[in-house]
């Protein structure tokens, strides 16, 4: 038998895309009004703002939210951290068959691979029976260890063996298991077939007998991400969340592949004999491997923390590109275009085919129009401003379009719309205005970070950045789906809030996720109950987001369950744990100013117990 060492250490588990919107100010240019109007020519479809056209589109689905943080669990007069030299216990254990590793093959190269796949932590904790940790063995065995912090560990025992060979399959991922309840597991063997199992109370030795309850083949191989049960008095239902990063043909671009998240629900109606049986397969699809995703406790929402967003398919077509594209067509035939310069604007209206002089009506009031084109209004209401009428006239283009130059009485004012309250024309910026606009515009940006640093007060000092406060490019967003609709109902963006792991808080809650805010770390915990504050700031783990960004090599990364401490696992020789704030027992000054410390944080390097045990693959965190 195969014999390797099992290192105990604390268990460890692991961006709407930024929207930015630009507002260029607009200054008069009388002696241009003339010149602009002609270089103007006609009006192009292909000016539509795609990125307002999506914006809009967004807003009708989701509701725009922020994270509220609390204040009062915030410490401004944090000082630091304290390294302590404390021995660590460290308690070794031989197995007799190594942990069901299973290693990236050539044809899953991307990054979304090694996220999923390559950064997987094969030891399991149940977060509802906190001191037993479960891992898979190369013999399909799911085993169970008894974590007790102050004695040496037991031997583990076999709870459950897999009735497929793992080694038979050659495109298999690793073995996922997820605790759905205190007396309910989900299990994936990484073939592509899950099982759902009863196994009693697993606090009690005695009465604890894992028995398979469903197991079907669901396709391609994937992993479990979470799982939840539901009892009532009419049925069970066990609803799941699997990942998948499947092969897309049509992607040119791209890396080749999409990230596949499938919503399953299994159920039993409580006064039928018949057995587990799935009654609702939903499938999200998105390009990135989520941070995080959980669904909330009474199986109606979905939350998701993602770079890159996800949107549910229905019949390989997606709904909410259908809604995009529907919503983009009606979009982009706007009812009518118009510009303006100082003195006067133009609108321009496309005319059915056939039209004559005789078809249209315009009447222009000081600060009302009124366009019907064959016997059917077209476009009525009052104008931003006042207009002179007896000036104000229109002509029927060769391109069978009808032009309207109305002069404006208040010369210089711009106009944010034509008719107060419409939506259905769009307005043309002219080229040659953008470029006198950006011209202006051009003394507040520079290609260098700090062109004159020797000013009285420089924009900035580029010595005084480091590496991990560079903002970061790539954003993330948290999305709320609604499973009965379908669609996203809540979203907030994250902007430069890094994410930086989620932990197991309260098992009958949702998990909870770690933000880094300036250069903390903030705890999140989401309640879905509460629409209002639906994710509640519960826990701040004071200067960790800025110390863990030094981090490069960094594996895992979780907290205990009380916010006593974090850890942080490097993938090779080191385990870092940051204990919370304590009082001093000593007097401990600050060697820059000479100030006397009152509180600390204690920052273990657990190198040396470390060291032997990451010498084998075998060995993962507890």
């Amino acid at each position: 038998m195969q014999q390797s060492p099992l290192s105990l250490g604390h268990y460890i588990s692991q961006k709407a895309s930024r929207t930015a919107q630009c507002f260029l100010g607009w200054e008069p240019r009388r002696l241009r009004a003339s010149a602009l109007r002609a270089k103007r020519g006609p009006f192009n479809k292909s000016f539509i703002n795609s990125l307002a056209a999506t914006q809009e589109v967004a807003m009708e689905v989701a509701a725009n939210c922020s994270l509220r943080v609390k204040r009062p669990l915030l410490d401004p007069r944090f000082e630091g951290y304290k390294l302590s030299l404390e021995p660590l216990p460290c308690y070794q254990l031989e197995l007799d068959a190594a942990v069901a590793e299973v290693k990236l093959r050539d044809d899953q190269y991307t990054l979304e691979h090694m996220h999923a796949f390559g950064m997987y932590n094969y030891l399991h904790c149940d977060s509802w029976y906190q001191d037993s940790v479960y891992y898979i063995d190369n013999l399909g065995r799911v085993m169970n260890l008894t974590v007790m912090l102050d004695t040496a560990l037991g031997k583990p025992r076999e709870v459950f063996r897999l009735p497929t060979d793992l080694t038979a399959c050659d495109n298999r991922l690793c073995a996922s298991i997820h605790f759905t309840s205190s007396t309910w597991v989900t299990l994936s063997d990484g073939t592509g077939r899950l099982y759902l199992i009863g196994t009693g109370e697993r606090g009690n030795s005695a009465s604890e007998k894992w028995e398979i309850m469903f197991n079907e083949e669901l396709g391609n191989p994937f992993i479990i991400i979470h799982s939840i049960s539901l009892l009532n008095t009419e049925e069970h239902s066990v609803t799941i969340l699997l990942l998948r990063i499947e092969k897309e043909e049509l992607d040119m671009k791209g890396s080749g592949f999409y990230v596949s998240l499938e919503w399953v629900t299994i159920s039993k109606k409580n006064k039928d004999n018949k057995k587990y049986e799935i009654i609702k397969r939903d499938i999200l699809r998105g390009k990135s491997v989520p941070h995080y995703a959980a669904i909330e406790p009474d199986g109606k929402g979905l939350m998701i923390v993602s770079y890159k967003s996800f949107t549910f398919v229905h019949g390989g077509q997606n709904l909410e590109e259908n809604k995009n594209e529907n919503m983009s067509e009606k979009i982009k035939e706007p009812l009518y275009y118009w510009q303006q310069t100082e003195d006067d604007l133009t609108v321009t209206i496309r005319l059915p085919e056939g039209s004559s002089k005789e078809d249209i009506q315009v009447q222009f009031l000081p600060d009302h129009i009124d366009i019907v084109l064959k016997g059917q209004r077209f476009l009525e209401g009052n104008l931003y401003s006042s207009v002179d009428q007896e000036s104000s006239t229109w002509i029927i283009k060769e391109n069978n379009s009808l032009e309207i130059f109305l002069i404006k009485k208040n010369e210089g004012l711009t106009w944010p719309e034509l008719v107060v309250g419409d939506k259905q024309g769009e307005f043309i910026r002219d080229s040659a205005q953008c470029a006198a606009i950006a011209e202006r515009l051009m003394h507040l940006t520079s290609e260098e970070l700090n062109p004159n640093p020797d000013k009285e007060k420089p924009p900035c000092n580029a010595q005084e950045l480091e590496e991990c406060d560079i903002f970061f490019e790539e954003s993330s967003s948290l999305c709320r789906f609604d499973v009965s609709t379908l669609k996203t109902t809540h979203v907030v963006n994250l902007g430069s809030n890094q994410y930086l792991f989620s932990v197991i808080v309260d098992p009958k809650e949702m998990p909870c996720f770690c933000l880094r805010h300036d250069v903390d770390a903030l705890l999140w915990q989401p309640h879905s109950s509460k629409q209002d504050d639906m994710w509640e700031h519960i826990a701040t783990f004071n200067a960790l987001g800025y110390v863990q960004a030094s981090k490069r090599d960094k594996k895992f990364f979780a907290c205990a369950p009380n916010y006593s401490y974090a850890a942080l696992c490097e993938c090779l020789r080191r385990v870092f744990i940051y204990r919370q704030p304590t009082p001093m027992s000593t007097v401990l000054y600050n060697r820059k100013e000479g100030r006397i410390l009152e509180v600390y944080s204690r920052d273990y390097d657990s190198v040396k117990a470390m060291e032997q045990s990451c010498k084998f693959r075998e060995n993962w965190l507890l």
